[in-house]
């Protein structure tokens, strides 16, 4: 098997599992982009299977510490594995994210269920170059109606895949209804905007209604409403939720038609509806997408979110609660708690812990990967003056 020397201070030496092109010693065997290859330390002991891609800055991903083939077989196992943990954490796999990339063991796939139809993404060329295989382990498994591959992530061009979205099995099931925390919603998982729901923040929905009964509520980047609906659902005394995207604010308010539920839903940039909203609000909620894709727009990305925090703790009252969401694992927990303290020093204000929130569990976390914990939440109340 064609393979990698991994020069010495690597981080794969302290429990990552990645390879960057700068941390190979030399290459063997010819390896083509795509291959497994294995890799070995610089004194030419072995340390598994990684899948390999020259054209990447992450030129191998290990995903396995022996020899190992991606075969039949290996995804058959790896994604019934994958399903069963779920299973066992006591998550719906029928709606459920069933492979999380590394932290399922397979590098670059994602695959996301919702009911009788998956949604495959393949992130890494290996991966995509092994998609047949992967659908007939999902046949086997699950007997889908459809799977849909759809690689549309701008992440894909660092590994030299196009950007493509196609049936992989069975037909387009169009538009369709999901339940959710007792809430329903309408997808389209081939021609939406976005794959279905965030499932990542389907546990965090339900945590912060909890706060909501009797509350004015304000869902900031609502997107479908899920916030918003939630605390509707939960008794919020008024919901009002805000998007730029039009296509969003639509969906928020079919979901809400869909369940019976009266929220306000406004179609405006955030950062300007929070300049100038009046502060009539007891909870507002921060759920914006990524603000960065990389470390070198990390600050830029922090000022964003500080601005947000700073107007909405202008806009609170003492007792009033925020809850805001980061999604970019370049800002760690501590440096997004930071920044909300920072806020509220300049709002003169102070801000009292409530509840952390995190992806939910069929996203798991490979603490040796802190890429694979990307999603950090924050619940506060703000403080009476002292």
């Amino acid at each position: 098997m064609p393979g990698l020397v991994i020069a010495p201070r690597a981080r794969i030496f302290h429990g990552h599992e990645w390879v960057y092109a700068t941390e190979v010693k030399k290459s063997f065997g010819d390896p083509q982009p795509g291959d497994v290859i294995t890799l070995k330390d610089f004194q030419d002991r072995p340390m598994g299977s990684a899948i390999y891609n020259p054209a990447s800055q992450i030129v191998a991903r290990r995903f396995s510490r022996r020899r190992q083939d991606l075969d039949a077989e290996f995804f058959l196992r790896r994604i019934g594995q994958s399903i069963e943990l779920r299973q066992a954490r006591g998550i719906d796999e029928t709606l459920a994210r069933l492979v999380w990339s590394e932290s399922d063991g397979m590098p670059g796939l994602i695959i996301d269920r919702y009911g009788p139809h998956l949604v495959v993404q393949t992130l890494t060329l290996a991966m995509r170059q092994r998609v047949e295989l992967i659908v007939a382990a999902l046949k086997e498994l699950i007997s889908p109606e459809s799977i849909i591959l759809r690689n549309d992530s701008p992440v894909l061009k660092a590994e030299g895949i196009e950007q493509e979205i196609t049936m992989l099995h069975g037909q387009n099931p169009g538009a369709f209804i999901v339940q959710a925390n007792h809430l329903k919603f309408e997808i389209d998982l081939f021609d939406g905007q976005k794959t279905g729901l965030y499932l990542d923040q389907l546990q965090s929905h339900a945590e912060v209604a909890a706060f909501a009964e009797g509350k004015r509520v304000l869902d900031c980047f609502t997107n479908q409403g899920g916030f918003a609906l939630a605390c509707a659902r939960a008794g919020a005394a008024k919901v009002t939720a805000v998007d730029i995207s039009e296509s969003a604010c639509a969906a928020a308010r079919r979901n809400a038609e869909l369940n019976g539920l009266e929220i306000e839903v406004i179609a405006h940039n955030v950062f300007d509806f929070l300049k100038h909203a009046t502060p009539e609000y007891d909870l507002i909620i921060l759920d914006p997408p990524s603000f960065t894709r990389n470390k070198k727009t990390l600050m830029d990305a922090m000022r964003g979110y500080k601005e947000i925090h700073l107007r909405s703790i202008k806009l609170l009252d003492k007792g009033g609660i925020l809850s805001s969401f980061c999604c970019s694992h370049h800002a760690s927990r501590e440096l997004f708690q930071a920044n909300l303290v920072d806020a509220a020093v300049d709002a003169k204000k102070s801000l009292r812990l409530v509840a952390n929130h995190g992806q939910r569990a069929d996203h798991p976390v490979l603490l040796s990967i802190p890429e694979t914990e990307y999603l950090k939440g924050i619940t506060a109340e703000l403080m009476a003056g002292r």
